[in-house]
């Protein structure tokens, strides 16, 4: 993005000084004004070597509890852990998901 936004920083002197140019100066700047464009396009659309960005993992992703289609539900799934178990004292029951909304079409 910089490289273009200096192709045409350039493009736009070449314009102001084709005011001014005269002789054979008018024919450079006005073929830097014509030419410039295409270069600085070519530039920004041209893909160096780029590095794979890092990947970061949020610290607090809670693993899913519901259950898989066809799959026996263990013992206890599906109910809130108890507040008052030594293990997990301040456990929240996790919100179950909404239903999805009616596209109007009356088919499930």
């Amino acid at each position: 993005m910089i490289k273009y936004t200096i192709a045409m920083s350039i493009r736009v002197a070449c314009i102001f000084a084709m005011l001014f140019a005269q002789g054979w100066w008018l024919a450079v700047f006005a073929a830097g004004a014509i030419f410039l464009p295409y270069v600085a396009v070519v530039l920004a659309n041209v893909s160096g070597p780029t590095r794979a960005p890092e990947v970061l993992r949020p610290g607090s992703i809670v693993p899913s509890t519901a259950a898989q289609p066809g799959a026996m539900p263990a013992e206890g799934a599906g109910e809130p852990p108890d507040a008052e178990a030594p293990d997990a004292p301040n456990a929240e029951p996790v919100p179950e998901a909404a239903p999805p909304p009616d596209d109007g079409h009356g088919v499930e």
